[in-house]
């Protein structure tokens, strides 16, 4: 039997396809590594492992860069980057009510105006937070998120970083993609974008036509897995796999984001022990063949 999924993927070949002939054959996307692909391998031997393996593009996170500041200076991670070659191309800081009045949020933003400096000074032009809160959510803090998007955005502003908010599948408050167009676009603030996660997209609440809702130039940043055919309800992280070994239409949901005039990278991260325990270089190699034979099939490589 041929699944929805299936359906849905092959339905959108065609009319891209006649649309992409037209248009230039330059890049549009390319391939990034997240560094929680590699986390057990550490912030140093993470890049070199990736480097040889020919990704370019990076994102880091605020975890494996704090291993590595316990016994060495910012200075010398960001010799790592530049020595290798390597692009900066996004950040990670983890912190708990940053777009959402909560308990937590004094102590967030503090930490969230640490990290923009140190991922400025690393050279990184983005900074991203997931959805994330502890405590129930009610309407009332919908109300006031689009407050505390312009509060994070105002901080990432003086560093010269766009702040991105990732919708998470789990979170209770933002989980969708278009609550949080919604809210974004009611911040209006110019240093607020989304970014949109294929795994937190494809497994959570989101629908597919919703991609139709973004306007074109919206998402700031793309984080790239496939998914595996597993219920939605029982569905964890360990359900992310490389693009191209999953069921989920990877490529007509890149088709969309090209339409929508995304261009930028398509960063992989994933937290199978396998990948995150292996050696760097091979977990990269690996990555890298999968995904660029998924991205050149999509069309947007």
């Amino acid at each position: 039997m041929v699944s929805r999924r299936t359906l849905l993927a092959g339905a959108l070949v065609v009319p891209f396809a006649s649309t992409a002939a037209g248009q230039s054959s330059s890049p549009r996307m390319h391939l990034s590594l997240h560094q929680t692909t590699s986390r057990r391998a550490g912030y140093r031997r993470s890049l070199e492992g990736w480097a040889r393996a020919g990704v370019k593009h990076v994102e880091i996170t605020d975890v494996m860069l704090d291993e590595f500041l316990a016994g060495d200076s910012l200075a010398a991670a960001k010799r790592v980057i530049t020595d290798l070659g390597l692009t900066p191309v996004s950040s990670a800081a983890v912190l708990p009510d940053i777009w959402i009045p909560g308990p937590e949020r004094a102590a967030s933003l503090e930490t969230w105006r640490k990290r923009c400096d140190q991922f400025a000074t690393l050279g990184f032009p983005k900074i991203y937070c997931p959805s994330i809160t502890s405590r129930r959510v009610t309407l009332d803090d919908f109300k006031a998120t689009p407050g505390c998007m312009r509060e994070t955005g105002d901080i990432a502003k003086q560093f010269n970083l766009t702040s991105m908010v990732e919708f998470a599948r789990t979170s209770t408050h933002l989980s969708t993609l278009r609550s949080t167009l919604t809210l974004i676009r009611e911040a209006a603030h110019a240093s607020v974008r989304p970014m949109f996660d294929v795994f937190h997209f494809w497994s959570g609440m989101s629908k597919f036509e919703d991609l139709d809702a973004i306007r074109p130039g919206e998402i700031a940043h793309v984080h790239l897995q496939d998914v595996l055919d597993t219920p939605r309800e029982l569905i964890d992280n360990n359900g992310r796999v490389i693009p191209g070994d999953g069921q989920a239409p990877v490529g007509a949901i890149l088709r969309k984001l090209a339409e929508k005039q995304y261009t930028g990278p398509l960063s992989v991260e994933l937290f199978l022990a396998e990948l995150q325990e292996g050696d760097p270089f091979g977990v990269a190699s690996r990555i890298k063949e999968k995904s660029e034979a998924v991205m050149r099939q999509a069309g947007v490589l």
